[in-house]
């Protein structure tokens, strides 16, 4: 889990600051079926845009992103990351990556038709500075998508709320709805190639004794299975428009663009 955009300038984000190598293997792992990038695919004008990924850590989906944008660029506050996003992104020159809060993004006004953050909002109440830069950097027309984890599709959610017991998740869908922002609920599926990446993931995710609990219930829901370990991790794809003129668009434009594989 990653989180941007709330009042504090920065807040750490323990799993991929501290564990890059574990949580690039997480990476991996997450939405084999591509489930997210299809409802994505559907709902923006991905092909031609000038995108930026807010929160893009290692720049995982960076290269993703730019086989069908005209620009991309990758926006991280943690140095080392930073320098590990430039290093995945050599060679591209449609991407940029900088140094750079959710709250102070370094790019001009209306400079960008997609803004997108993974997993980045997740506590909701707090960001408001976020969605606002996120909105000054955007053109008319263009849609700020948010993917953040959906606490309700068990047993992931189960393991999040036991580390989070103050979290209401209908208070934050509350909060997204007043801002204006559609609402799919994704459930995904991440499948482990093994048990030590299973095991490594969920104890860069989770306090040492739910990531026992989440250990022993991953293997409980795999027993049937061999070598590899699969896991439903609900999403909620959060869409705002911007609006071209008054009034705001109360739905995101369907059918707009592909999310092809890098």
């Amino acid at each position: 889990m990653r989180i941007f955009g709330r009042r504090t300038e920065v807040v750490p984000s323990p799993n991929i600051w501290y564990h890059a190598d574990v949580y690039e293997r997480e990476n991996q792992v997450q939405d084999v079926d591509d489930a997210i990038w299809a409802y994505l695919a559907s709902q923006v004008m991905w092909h031609g845009a000038d995108v930026v990924d807010v929160g893009c850590g290692a720049g995982f989906h960076l290269p993703r992103l730019a086989t069908t944008a005209n620009s991309v660029v990758g926006v991280e506050p943690h140095p080392p990351l930073v320098r590990r996003a430039s290093r995945r992104t050599a060679g591209r020159p449609s991407v940029t990556v900088l140094k750079g809060t959710a709250q102070r993004l370094p790019l001009p006004d209306a400079s960008a038709d997609v803004v997108h953050a993974r997993t980045a909002y997740f506590f909701g109440p707090g960001c408001e500075p976020g969605l606002a830069e996120a909105d000054r950097v955007l053109r008319p027309g263009g849609a700020l998508v948010i993917v953040d984890l959906d606490t309700g599709v068990a047993p992931y959610g189960d393991w999040m709320l036991a580390d989070l017991p103050r979290y209401r998740q209908a208070e934050v869908d509350t909060f997204f709805a007043d801002e204006g922002f559609t609402c799919e609920r994704i459930t995904t599926r991440w499948s482990f190639p093994d048990r030590e990446t299973m095991e490594a993931v969920l104890r860069i995710e989770f306090s040492p004794r739910v990531a026992a609990r989440a250990v022993v219930e991953t293997l409980r829901l795999n027993r049937d299975t061999e070598g590899r370990f699969d896991l439903p991790v609900g999403y909620r794809v959060l869409v705002r428009r911007k609006p071209d003129g008054l009034v705001r668009a109360s739905v995101p434009r369907a059918g707009h663009g592909t999310l092809a594989e890098s």
